[in-house]
């Protein structure tokens, strides 16, 4: 794609970036075919190549963005679909990355939409206050019908109807191997998720100490990933985490880390990026680079280190993955969750356009609910033709998401953490959300 910036405007970081990054386009339109919102919508300005073309715009010419753009850019995923798609390797991921960061900076959003992003991001990121702000949707949403707009109901729809219990690990702390130290490895404790379902982060602690790993729990917060993709500054988050990672290492003083393990695959999408997202900060630069590289999914960690023998009761059992966008898209993990599933005895499907998201997005489900709700209810169908007994995910945004349409819809199939069903089949407690396909299954 060619590109008119002014040798001035090249002198600004951001735009030098973007110029690199539009240069790389050749209009080829393949994106549009895997985007799911251009799929649903048909219009080519909500697909990625549609997009393109507005920040082009809008960058070349210096302007402030408008209502039109912000529309077509909040209508974005950020699924990253495009990018395995994608013959040239455009790097859209950067690129809408600075497209959202100039709409934060010259748009002044509605009232309410402001509000209702300040609230996301002065909640989410913190699992205290969001636990709390969890239990009063619990009080609220038997009148979740009266919620004023479709955002607060959206908000509701995704309350927890059981509220979870505290995990005892849920601390920080250092975890030592139930048999001979083989590894010494760091865990992300998250936000949301540790809010959400703590069951998650216990089960992926069982999981690492079963497989030889002595695991650090740092004291640390959120990693930004929220923050940072509605277009907000997330750079002091992913300093906190870079250095609590930092310290644990050789260079920062520590004993050293085999791996930084994490089990949100939004989040690990985000930590992977750390060195490109600090690459302009020299405090920081390379502390960031080597933190990225120690991060790791679940899976992909397993899958290196090799999984231990699994029980006999997962032989069989049909299950459906779903694979997260941030998995497939995001990290490119493709092959690792289903193979340890697979080893682990289940009878492994994936569902019909696999590639296309759930529309959970992090908080596109509620900033979007129609468009999300749309692409939920396509995914429902296509996941229901595989006849499950059992989904697994490796996202705890999906999990909400995807178990919502699923009740919805009369589906019984639960969906449970990929971590979860892999502690169970090799040893660990079984799953609540297990118990009624388990007895299904006896009969």
């Amino acid at each position: 794609m060619q590109t008119h910036f002014s040798p001035d405007q090249l002198k600004d970081e951001r735009l030098a970036a973007a110029d690199a990054i539009l240069r790389t386009c050749v209009h080829c339109g393949m994106c549009t075919s895997t985007c799911p919102t251009y799929v649903t919508l048909g219009d080519e300005l909500d697909s990625p190549r549609g997009r393109i073309y507005l920040m082009k715009d809008m960058f070349e010419n210096d302007r402030p963005a408008t209502r039109e753009v912000v529309q077509h850019l909040d209508r974005c995923l950020s699924c990253l679909s495009c990018m395995t798609t994608c013959p040239s390797s455009v790097d859209y991921m950067h690129l809408v990355d600075l497209g959202r960061q100039h709409v934060e900076a010259t748009y002044k959003r509605p009232l309410v939409d402001r509000w209702t992003r300040a609230l996301l991001a002065a909640l989410i990121p913190y699992h205290r206050r969001f636990g709390l702000a969890m239990k009063l949707g619990w009080l609220a949403r038997p009148f979740r019908a009266l919620a004023p707009t479709p955002v607060m109901r959206a908000m509701l729809d995704l309350v927890p109807e059981h509220l979870p219990t505290p995990e005892p690990s849920d601390r920080p702390g250092t975890y030592e191997a139930q048999s001979q130290q083989t590894y010494r490895v760091a865990m992300l404790p998250g936000c949301a998720q540790r809010a959400l379902a703590p069951s998650i982060n216990a089960a992926t602690l069982r999981l690492l100490q079963r497989h030889d790993c002595q695991v650090i729990y740092p004291d640390v917060g959120c990693c930004g990933s929220l923050a940072h993709h509605m277009g907000k500054d997330a750079l002091d988050d992913a300093r906190a985490m870079v250095d609590a990672i930092w310290a644990l290492t050789e260079a920062g003083g520590g004993a050293g880390l085999d791996a930084f393990v994490i089990n949100a695959s939004g989040c690990g999408t985000t930590v992977k990026d750390y060195g490109h997202m600090l690459a302009g900060d020299p405090a920081y630069a390379e502390k960031a680079a080597v933190v990225a590289g120690l991060a790791k999914d679940i899976t992909e960690w397993l899958d290196r280190i090799g999984l231990k023998e699994a029980r006999p009761e997962a032989r069989g059992m049909r299950l459906t993955y779903h694979s997260a966008c941030s998995m497939q898209h995001g990290q490119q993990i493709k092959l690792q969750p289903v193979a340890l599933l697979a080893a682990a005895g289940f009878e492994v499907r994936q569902p019909r356009n696999a590639h296309l998201c759930c529309g959970s997005a992090g908080t596109y489900n509620i900033l979007q609910p129609e468009i999300a709700g749309k692409l939920l209810d396509a995914k429902v169908a296509t996941i229901q033709e595989t006849a499950p007994d059992i989904l697994a995910t490796g996202n705890i945004g999906c999990i909400s998401q995807i178990g919502r349409g699923l009740k919805e819809a009369g589906e019984g199939a639960p969906i449970i953490h990929t971590a979860e069903l892999l502690d169970w089949a090799t040893g660990g407690p079984q799953p609540i959300a297990l118990q009624p396909v388990l007895d299904r299954r006896r009969l």
